[in-house]
């Protein structure tokens, strides 16, 4: 009898198992009937977000599904992507990607540049830079990859002076030479809380990234003071782990981000505040 129980348990362990190892297959049979590959990205809400929505469509005819996770700050998409929660992010510019390198070890590449999001100078109080009075403060993100590029604007606009010889996007206060209004900086803040910071009317001016103004319902090109040329070197880019930047799903994103489809529709959208790019 003992030996009639064993034989049955047996055959019951194999049938189980036949079951799963079909039960497997016709899973893998779906996926490849399917034919979709699935694509996962980080991204901030504005502008990025919404042009990879743009991007969906054209994506799904071409065989890839895109899954868009949205994130609020400059830390968690790399940490994400690091983590392989992220096939690729969509956020950041070179110079900060390069620093986050520098400071976390990051195996990352840049597969793409996207688009330019001019930085600009926001102020309640005052419709020009020449307007602010001396000892005024100005107000800007305590990402210190962000500095060099503030600055470069202030210079641009008459404020400051940097050292000759220096590397703009490395500046950083201390390369500051001529300040003749004596302009006090305060650059402790998280940049998603800059658009706050100018609602609250804190501060003489505040430096916004474009995609939290836009996020807050600032338009850079008509609201602001001052703000970049299309000449900024700080495209956003789409970062994927190295070695990825070769996989055909990457490349295809890249390419229809580049696409006339979506150009027109940043350029339409956007009126200014963000420009494409395609190199």
């Amino acid at each position: 009898m003992k030996k009639l129980f064993a034989l049955l348990a047996v055959f019951t362990l194999v049938f189980a198992l036949a079951a799963c190892g079909t039960a497997k297959k016709e899973d893998n049979a779906a996926e490849e009937k399917d034919g979709n590959t699935k694509l996962v990205v980080g991204a901030s809400n504005v502008p990025h977000a919404e042009i990879l929505e743009e991007a969906k469509p054209i994506l799904a005819k071409k065989g890839i599904d895109l899954e868009i996770k949205t994130f609020q700050d400059y830390v968690l998409p790399n940490k994400a992507l690091e983590s392989k929660e992220l096939d690729a992010n969509y956020f950041q510019h070179i110079p900060y990607l390069e620093q986050q390198i520098k400071d976390n070890g990051y195996d990352f590449v840049n597969a793409g540049a996207i688009h330019i999001e001019p930085m600009a100078v926001f102020s309640k109080k005052y419709k020009s830079l020449d307007e602010l009075p001396k000892g005024a403060t100005v107000i800007f993100s305590n990402s210190v990859a962000e500095h060099g590029r503030v600055l470069s604007l202030l210079e641009k606009g008459g404020l400051i002076k940097l050292k000759d010889g220096v590397e703009k996007t490395a500046a950083t206060i201390d390369d500051i030479v001529e300040n003749p209004k004596n302009i006090k900086f305060k650059a402790d803040y998280e940049p998603s809380l800059l658009p706050q910071i100018y609602n609250n009317n804190e501060g003489d001016a505040v430096v916004i990234n474009a995609n939290y103004a836009l996020d807050a319902g600032l338009n850079p090109v008509k609201d602001s003071i001052e703000i970049e040329g299309s000449e900024s070197p700080y495209a956003n880019i789409i970062t994927v782990r190295k070695g990825d930047e070769t996989k055909e799903s990457i490349k295809t994103l890249v390419e229809v981000l580049h696409s006339k489809e979506i150009q027109d529709f940043i350029n339409e959208k956007y009126k200014g505040a963000v420009v494409p790019v395609t190199e």
